[in-house]
Formats: structure tokens, sequence, C-alpha cells
């Protein structure tokens, strides 16, 4: 229906009777934007002093410079650390988002050492699908709960019965190399990670899937295409195309709800593989029922026997899912199996990933560095005098030097090459207000490259960490495993692994690197990968103590 009015011409004119509607309806949209329009404008505000990336335009901010893919990002971070090193900090607006980026060690203390920055960035929520919010993903009252609860579980009496786990499946592994001895370079990084696949899903689990063995088995390829799509590629394609959705509708001048954002093909394909390995959870489900009925079995017999029964019981091994099965929060209240099946999948992951990584990096930096080869060797000779009996923990005590080797290959690649968190309350970083809502990112990698507290950074010197060299050194400046409340729960059973596995290797075989730094393609994600692998030829040592 139209109403006709008299225009300046004295023509009559149709004006819509829906009009008014309309006006209506933006001042409603406008009004209910308003709470945003005013919270960026104090952040913007607030942050306006601090140095940051050019061009910046108005919501959205560095988005139409910021690469897509994972290795170019990671580049440009590399280049902005650099080109900021002098400056505290330095920000980046990925859309209306700003993100702090931190890379001196007083900086990162201000966030790492405080019990109130404790919540991860929105950039973790596209885990959620697969880990829920597990010990990695959770925060507030959750987290601390669940990290009390989960913390006993991680104590050495209980680390060292996962080091018949370790022996095995390395000697599997030392087996498959044993092939590329004399030959062609080959890329160990696929080898060195499925061994960790077996190491974590017998030690979580209490499975022994056989992945080295049947790597392209149905549920091997399933975990491991479910553990390193959702830790690299899917991950930072999921972020970044999400964000430049949104920059695309604003260009556009039209919204986007959350309908627009599943359009984009990597959330298909990020639904495709929570459908296509949802097998994986099930089975997940059917093991921790399993196990919880084992243990119940257990008890009724120990107390049918009068408790006699505990020599049989000795026998099994542990699995990280037996005490979840058993732990307690202060109420005595246990974990339901839907809170057991989130902590087994983020240990998976996070015990998986990224011990995999570090040590490839090992192997690649000892092939490109031989004297500190050597110097590996010779303290393999003295612990284990050419034998190749199984590693101990009385061994691991006595590798100092690897230990050393490991501590400087996690500074110069850390497997975790940075994270996030949420400030849900206004911070002071180097005499600068970092307003509520921002996201801070510690640059670990940039970090760890500081040239006054390690001189000549891009070179490889284990001896960095030697005691004497190591003292005074900021706490802070040196974070493989993060630091404060939120410290990686699971490094100590990482530092034993690589150092376990390592050994084995090295007490058989020479290492000699195929690639210069250059060719090596990282890419920070979830996990510093290299995108080339790591190219490496094996010579066997035909007398460990000639060195």
């Amino acid at each position: 229906m139209m109403e006709v009015v008299q225009g300046f011409t004295g023509r009559p004119q149709l004006l819509p009777l829906g009009a008014g509607v309309i006006t209506l309806l933006l001042t409603v949209v406008a009004i209910c934007s308003l709470p945003s329009l005013m919270s960026y404008w104090r952040r913007w505000w607030m942050l306006k002093s601090i140095p940051g990336i050019s061009p910046c335009y108005p919501v959205l901010g560095n988005a139409l410079i910021l690469e897509r893919d994972g290795e170019g990002f990671f580049k440009q971070l590399q280049l902005y650390s650099e080109e900021f090193r002098s400056w505290p900090l330095f920000k980046l607006w990925i859309g209306p988002l700003p993100v702090m980026i931190l890379y001196h060690p007083d900086n990162v203390e201000v966030i790492l050492n405080s019990s109130k920055h404790i919540e991860k960035s929105y950039l973790y929520d596209f885990l959620h699908p697969w880990l829920g919010t597990g010990l990695l993903t959770s925060t507030g009252d959750k987290w601390r709960s669940r990290r009390k609860m989960i913390t006993p579980t991680f104590h050495f009496a209980i680390l060292n019965d996962f080091l018949e786990v370790m022996n095995e499946q390395g000697n599997i592994l030392v087996k498959k190399l044993e092939k590329h001895v004399d030959k062609e370079p080959f890329d160990v990084f696929l080898d060195i990670t499925l061994c960790a696949l077996d190491i974590i899903c017998e030690t979580a689990m209490g499975k022994n899937v056989g992945a080295q063995k049947n790597k392209d088995s149905d549920y091997v390829t399933a975990i491991y295409r479910r553990l390193f799509e959702f830790s690299g590629l899917v991950f930072w394609k999921l972020v970044m195309s999400s964000l430049f959705n949104i920059v695309n509708a604003l260009l556009k001048g039209s919204g986007t709800g959350l309908d627009d954002l599943i359009e984009d093909p990597h959330l298909n394909h990020l639904q495709q593989l929570i459908a296509k390995f949802g097998t994986v959870s099930i089975g997940l489900c059917m093991v921790i029922a399993e196990r919880a009925a084992e243990l119940e079995n257990t008890k009724q017999r120990k107390h049918d026997n009068d408790g006699n029964c505990e020599e049989s019981v000795s026998k099994k091994r542990r699995a990280f899912l037996d005490m979840l099965l058993n732990a307690t929060d202060d109420e005595g209240k246990k974990l339901s199996y839907r809170d057991i099946r989130e902590e087994v999948d983020t240990f998976m992951f996070e015990g998986h990933d990224t011990t995999a990584a570090a040590m490839n990096w090992v192997l690649y930096l000892l092939g490109r560095n031989p004297e500190v080869q050597k110097k590996v060797h010779r303290e393999l000779d003295e612990v284990f005098d050419n034998t190749e009996r199984p590693v101990t923990t009385d061994d691991l005590k006595q590798l100092r030097y690897l230990e050393c080797v490991v501590k400087e290959a996690l500074r110069l690649f850390p497997s975790v090459p940075m994270f996030a968190r949420t400030l849900r309350e206004d911070c002071c970083i180097s005499g600068y207000q970092i307003p509520k809502g921002a996201n801070v990112l510690v640059l670990t990698y940039a970090l760890h490259r500081d040239p006054e507290i390690f001189p000549d950074p891009e070179e490889f010197r284990p001896e960095r960490f030697f005691p004497e060299n190591s003292k005074g050194r900021h706490p802070y400046a040196y974070v493989p495993f993060s630091a404060g409340p939120r410290n990686c729960i699971g490094q100590r059973f990482a530092q034993m692994e690589e150092k376990t596995l390592l050994a084995l290797i090295l007490r058989r075989f020479w290492v000699e690197s195929c690639q210069k730094p250059e060719e090596l393609g990282l890419s920070g994600e979830l996990i510093l990968r290299p995108n080339n692998g790591i190219w490496i030829k094996l010579k066997r040592r035909p007398n460990a103590g000639s060195e």
C-alpha cells in the first residue's frame, strides 16, 4: 500500500509505508551496536600510543595485509618482531580485535605469572569441537579444579611406569631406521611422529594401536589425521578464513552471522573431520567404559581375596586413563566419562605432536652441528658403555649434556611457537594500559631470540643451559612449556620421552642433515612444523667409544 505525497516539483510521489519501519529497525540496530562500538572506541583510544603495523584501517585493522596461511603469517610475525625489537611490545588489529605481541621476558612475566590472566584467547575456541573444555582450553573454576585433580597423576613415580613403553616403542623405531643406514636422504618426521603416537596411545589409554607397524590401518589413520589436521593446517585456516569472511562482509556492507561462517570450505572440512573421525571418540568412550569395569572388577577381587591379588594387579600397566578414573575433587566427586574423554583427548594432543616436533628438531640440529653430536655420543658411551640395554631413570639423570641439547633445540624451535590469552581486566605492561578484552600473544619464537639474553641467538649452543651459564637468567626468558600457573602439566613426561628416544637413536646412528634453514618451510600454527619435513642421512656407529 502506498501513500501519495506532494514533491517540490508539484508532482505526486510515492512513499512506502514501510519506510518508517525500516528507519525504526536501523535505529534499533544502531542502539544495540552502541555498546560494541563504544568498547571498540575505548580499546582504540587506550592502545593508540602502542606501535603497530601499517596500514591499519578502522574496524578492518591489519586484516588486509596479513597472510592467510600459517607459513606466511609466521614469517610476518618474525619480521615484525625484529622490526619492533627495541620496543617493549607492538600491536596488531585482526579486524576489530586488538592483539598485543609480547617478546620481552619482563612483559611475558606480567601475563604468565598472573593468577588472573589465565583465560585462553578466542583462537582456541576452534579446538572445542575436538578437545571440549579440557585442561588446555578451560578457564576459571573449572580449570583450577581440574588442574588440582590431575596434577598428582604426573608424579615422578607414576611417570617412571611409562618408561617401559617408551623403550619398547623406541626400539621399534630404531629397527625401522636401520633400513635407511648408508642410503639416500629420507624424511624422518613421520617415523618419529608415529612412534610418539604409539607411546601416547598406550600411556594415555592403555591401548597399543601399532601405528609404527601398520600406519595405514583405519584406526591409526583416523587418530593421526585427527591430531595432525586439527593441530596444524585446519586450525590456522579456520581462524584466518573466519576473520577474512568477516572483513569481506564488512567491505560489502553486509552482515555476517554464524550461518555465513559455516559456509566456509575449511569449516566444512572441520565438520567432515568430526563426522569422519567420530569413531575415534566413540572408541575412546568404549575404552573408558572397559577400563572402568576392569578397575571395578580388580577392586572386587582384592576385596574377595583379602587383598592377596596384588601381584596380578601390579603386572598390568597403569595408564593416564586409569588415574583419571580414580581422581576426585575436594568434595570426593569423580570425573564423568565426558570429563575424562576431554582430558585424554587433550593429553593425546599435547603429548604427541609437541614431543614429536621437538625430537625432529634435535635430530636436525645435531645433523648440522657435528661437534655437538660428537659430545652427545661421548656422553652416551660413558653412560651405556656400548650396550643396547633399555634406558633407565638413573640413565636419564646422567644424560646432562643431552638435556642441554634438547633445551637449546626448544629455544631455537619451540614446539609451541606462540600462545595467547584474553585479558578479563585492564592490565599495565611496560607503562602501557591494555584494556579488558584485548588478546595478548606471547611469541615464544622471538622471546627465545632476545640477543641481550642469548647472544648470537641463531647459533646452536647447548652450553647456554649449563648451570653456571643459566644462573641469573630471567625466569621468563625461556618458556618452551609456558610458565606460571598455566605451565604445561606434562612437561616432565615430554622431557622423559624425548631423552629416552633420542638416546636410543643416537646410541646406534650418526645423523647428517640435508636441509638448510631456509629450506625447512617453517610454519607456526599450534605446533612449529617444517612444511618440507626433516630430511636426514643415517650412518651406523661401528664403534661407539671411538669418537
